[in-house]
């Protein structure tokens, strides 16, 4: 997903002169190179100095750039968090923070580079959005709408390797609106971000135990499609949220507090990571297994045959008021 950041953010700048990359050390290396060579005086590296990163962006959008700030998520975030608030959003500009390695993509680099948290903190802010793309087709996606957004956003993606999971998907890709990737009757599986290879084994799973199931790609975290997740609660028996992130202020828990609002009688399921440092040393797919996520632990328990995952209940139905 970073390889495909890199070349479409090279394809946007060939038609948008205005655009500029600002990273902070890890990027100059690799894929990043074509976009240096090409327009050198549209790449700054300011090392590892992710507050100046952030501040160099927000004076380039005062002058009518628009900048991209990339660096890993935990640092483009967390070490520079006063400068996005006070300098981005208080301000509203268009300046784009691309955070690698959502989640615990980062595995074997330990809590200082797990950004499990991102999504609820950015949340936050007012005048941020929020994407986070599933594969690389979304990425590309993301990418230009990013570009095209009048205000900050935040763009999640996955560190390397991500499979395309968006290919055949029976919608296209809109900022703020959830993503059918395929149409089901009984279940929905929604999810974002890389994880979504795991929600769609999951899927495969439901749909061998007899279940028509949608699946659906969250991207847009914020503005979130409140009326397209409302309708998903009402049109589907069960919902199934997988989400690499806390179990709070993410999108379990806003489809959790909507399910309340609207009164749905649905029965949601929700699976994220913990809402603990886990002190394990191990690869992604290693330190997923920890948290509990898992395709066959939820599959199994959303079938019933598992008490819960996590301490969760295998059920959480969403309440009626």
């Amino acid at each position: 997903m970073r390889d495909t950041f890199a070349r479409t953010l090279f394809e946007v700048a060939k038609t948008r002169p205005d655009v500029f990359i600002v990273v902070a050390d890890i990027s100059p290396a690799g894929s990043m190179g074509p976009f240096r060579e090409r327009f050198p005086q549209q790449f700054i590296n300011v090392g590892v100095a992710e507050q100046s990163m952030i501040g160099l962006c927000a004076g380039l959008a005062l002058r009518g750039c628009t900048p991209f700030a990339y660096t890993i998520a935990t640092f483009a975030i967390y070490r520079s968090f006063e400068f996005v608030r006070d300098d981005l959003c208080y301000q509203n500009l268009p300046v784009t923070v691309v955070g690698v390695g959502g989640g615990v993509s980062y595995s074997v680099l330990g809590g200082t580079h797990h950004s499990q948290e991102d999504v609820a903190l950015m949340s936050a802010l007012p005048n941020m959005s929020i994407i986070a793309p599933c594969d690389p087709l979304e990425t590309a996606a993301a990418t230009w709408a990013s570009a095209e957004s009048a205000g900050p956003v935040y763009l999640r993606i996955g560190k390397a390797g991500e499979p395309n999971l968006t290919a055949d998907a029976a919608e296209p890709f809109v900022f703020g609106k959830l993503r059918y990737l395929q149409r089901g009757t009984d279940t929905c599986v929604i999810s974002y971000g890389p994880i979504m290879k795991m929600a769609q084994e999951v899927a495969r799973g439901l749909e061998a135990s007899g279940r028509s199931v949608s699946v659906v790609s969250a991207h847009t975290l914020k503005p979130l499609d409140r009326d397209g997740l409302a309708q998903i609660l009402a049109d589907h028996a069960e919902v199934v949220i997988v989400e690499e992130h806390s179990p709070h202020g993410g999108l379990a828990a806003q489809t959790k507090q909507l399910a309340w609002d609207v009164s749905a009688t649905t029965s949601l399921y929700t699976f994220t990571l913990q809402d603990e440092f886990i002190h394990f040393y191990g690869s992604h797919p290693d330190l997923l297994r920890v948290h509990g996520l898992d395709a066959e632990r939820i599959l199994a328990s959303v079938l019933g045959t598992q008490a819960g995952v996590n301490g969760r209940p295998a059920r959480d139905p969403a309440l009626a008021r």
